[in-house]
């Protein structure tokens, strides 16, 4: 892990780390899932979190053997589907839907002069940070239309540090998703998980909500991983 001194920026996920969209993925999937007669739980919904929108399709179809079952073309129509379906829940939101905390620690954040990027797999995050009010905070957000390899890949963390013109190893990497910490630590980026530690074990830092989310308790995890 780096020091706290090093780190220059951040590179957020958006789903479940600045607001909590997943509620919105889970309910527009689970109408897919029942279209194609696949039964959802909660485990299915937990697979799904911060993977591109076609692998999420093909791990519902694999659930119950149906991934051949349906052509290119009929993937597509369902995954435009389940877009269609989301895209009209987040039209309702609004900086309510802003999780606890995020907004004081990104204004402590600039503040303080680091840079700030987004590295969310969602096409849509650019309507989500406008919806919550927080898009000037985001001037720079990986296009995941231009990479190779969704999470656990560490494509896309590793990108978020070069639009910050950063070196991986100055940024710190927060998420929510287990597929998501991977992606940072094979960036070489210092990792924080957001949710259950046993979950995100494989995170540098574990905060259980994003109320923890503060400089003050970043500096301190870190230090004290150093001292160790």
């Amino acid at each position: 892990m780096a020091q706290f001194s090093d780190i220059k920026g951040f590179v957020f996920d958006l789903d479940g780390v600045i607001t909590d969209t997943s509620i919105f993925h889970s309910q527009a999937w689970h109408q897919v899932a029942d279209k194609v007669g696949v039964a959802w739980d909660d485990t299915l919904a937990d697979a799904l979190k911060g993977i591109s929108r076609m692998d999420s399709l093909n791990l519902i179809l694999a659930r119950n053997h149906k991934e051949n079952e349906f052509t290119p073309a009929e993937k597509t129509a369902l995954a435009t589907e389940k877009n269609d379906n989301y895209l009209t829940l987040v039209n309702q939101m609004t900086p309510d839907n802003i999780l606890p905390g995020i907004n004081d620690f990104l204004a402590d954040l600039k503040a303080n002069g680091y840079l700030l990027s987004l590295a969310s797999a969602s096409k849509n995050s650019p309507r989500v940070l406008d919806h919550l009010g927080l898009a000037d905070y985001f001037t720079k957000s990986v296009d995941p239309a231009s990479l190779k390899h969704g999470k656990p890949d560490p494509e896309i963390f590793r990108r978020g540090a070069e639009i910050l013109n950063l070196d991986p190893a100055q940024c710190i990497g927060v998420e929510d998703a287990a597929a998501g910490v991977q992606s940072i630590n094979g960036a070489g980026e210092t990792s924080i998980g957001i949710g259950d530690p046993k979950v995100l074990a494989a995170a540098d830092i574990n905060f259980t909500d994003t109320t923890q989310l503060t400089l003050a308790n970043i500096q301190q995890a870190m230090t004290s991983a150093s001292l160790a």
